[in-house]
């Protein structure tokens, strides 16, 4: 199935039927009078959450969504069909945009979440609608009302717990294929990663979910490489797993250009909690990779964790604080919401 995060959709409700003008005119009945029915409502078109799809391809092929439009009114008071109702089926995760790419309409992150994207026009009032005690034989109907048609934005942002970053070749891919069932592309070449892989990590009685985005180069904000769309599958992340590659030469540089290119995106990646680690450690000895460590302890303030996927060190212990990291995200937000609802937490713009 070919990943896509982004799609832009027309769609439009359905409108409302037509009042109908007509009269009682049967044998044998003394007084007719007015019975023409009301027209039905025009079909809504709503977006829905569902949690058996992680991608958008279905709206690649299908970009025009209109709903039924409702039935006319008829004779002996008989009143139009509602028109039939679209639904947008969309990935847990998924943003909903207006047509100019900035407004958020809706974010739906929970299975069975929904929201109305275009309300169907009002059916029109038949000519018994105006019947009345001075006006016993009205000749007037309404017209069904006109639905609504807009162009929306869809954009997916996964929902993940951590998400792993680094340059191209860090071994991304690699590390998520050693503590998951996930099968990514790997291979020696830079941006072997296009689209963003999810994998499940068991680490002690925590569970996570991970995510693995294509790698940054300098610049990637401006479009360098495959730019940093992609990081928008991070935003939701509650820890960032930063990883350097043990054999670049200045492991300070390499992290100071990750670190720069999340700053100059923001969504709040800046301010997430990270761990730092140096993979592919069994290509160097133990004090080669312990000097590039001490290379990188005083911008971080503690030495790097060492890891290699290839020989299994130290992928336990890294899995582990990502879990912890993780909990405890989990804790709070859970605190948070219960102040919530208590009334308990103040003010935020």
């Amino acid at each position: 199935m070919k990943f896509l995060d982004q799609a832009r959709v027309f769609i439009r409700s359905g409108d409302g039927g037509n009042g109908c003008l007509s009269f009682r005119r049967e044998k044998y009945v003394e007084f007719g009078g007015p019975d023409g029915g009301d027209g039905g409502r025009g079909g809504d078109v709503w977006a829905e959450c569902v949690d058996n799809l992680n991608t958008l391809i279905d709206f690649r092929y299908r970009q025009h969504h209109k709903a039924g439009k409702g039935g006319h009114g008829m004779g002996r008071n008989r009143s139009g069909a509602k028109g039939e109702d679209v639904v947008l089926k969309v990935p847990p995760g998924t943003q909903i945009f207006a047509e100019d790419n900035e407004t958020l309409i809706a974010d739906l992150t929970e299975p069975g979440a929904s929201t109305l994207l275009a309300k169907g026009g009002n059916g029109g009032f038949g000519n018994a609608h105006f019947k009345s005690s001075t006006n016993q034989a009205p000749r007037r109907v309404n017209p069904g009302a006109p639905g609504e048609e807009l162009t929306i934005w869809l954009r997916l942002k996964l929902i993940a717990d951590a998400g792993i970053v680094g340059l191209p070749n860090a071994g991304k891919s690699t590390f998520l294929a050693a503590v998951s069932a996930a099968k990514p592309k790997i291979a020696d070449y830079p941006f072997t990663t296009l689209h963003p892989n999810l994998g499940v990590v068991i680490a002690g009685e925590t569970d996570f979910v991970l995510a693995d985005i294509p790698g940054l180069i300098e610049g990637a904000h401006e479009g360098a490489g495959v730019g940093d769309r992609f990081l928008g599958h991070i935003e939701r992340c509650r820890v960032i797993l930063h990883l350097i590659d043990v054999t670049e030469p200045d492991p300070v540089a390499a992290y100071r250009t990750v670190r720069s290119e999340l700053d100059a995106y923001g969504g709040g990646l800046e301010d997430k909690p990270e761990i730092v680690a140096l993979a592919k450690c069994d290509a160097l000895s133990e004090a080669e990779a312990g000097e590039k460590s001490e290379r990188l302890a005083p911008i971080l303030g503690t030495r790097p964790e060492r890891v290699s996927a290839a020989s299994g060190l130290n992928m336990d212990r890294i899995c582990h604080q990502i879990a912890d990291a993780v909990k405890a995200a989990r804790a709070a937000e859970k605190r948070e919401r219960q102040a919530v609802a208590n009334g308990q937490a103040g003010w935020r713009p």
